[in-house]
């Protein structure tokens, strides 16, 4: 019986009667190294919206900086939100 090619840069083949994703004599090393790559991009996401941790590409040393960052961002949104609302009731108060 014939293989399905899946994956044919890394080799991996697909049996179509049991369906099962097998190495056509090749390693899955490369396999794992993207899903632990994978894995590492996933965990920094989490820690971006816990705000603690660090980046996978930033420099040492700036382990607090998505703290500042959003309590900046949360201060201009807030400010931004604040005076739409303050215009809204000032152009009520004027054409009242």
């Amino acid at each position: 019986m014939a293989y399905v090619g899946v994956l044919p840069e890394f080799g991996l083949v697909v049996d179509p009667l049991v369906g099962l994703v097998t190495t056509a004599g090749m390693s899955y090393q490369p396999v794992i190294d993207k899903v632990t790559e994978l894995d590492g991009i996933a965990d920094d996401l989490v820690n971006m919206l816990s705000g603690s941790g660090n980046f996978l590409a930033s420099f040492p040393g700036r382990e607090e900086s998505l703290k500042y960052a959003g309590g900046v961002s949360a201060f201009w949104y807030g400010l931004a939100v604040g005076l739409f609302i303050a215009g809204l009731i000032a152009l009520q108060m004027v054409f009242l």
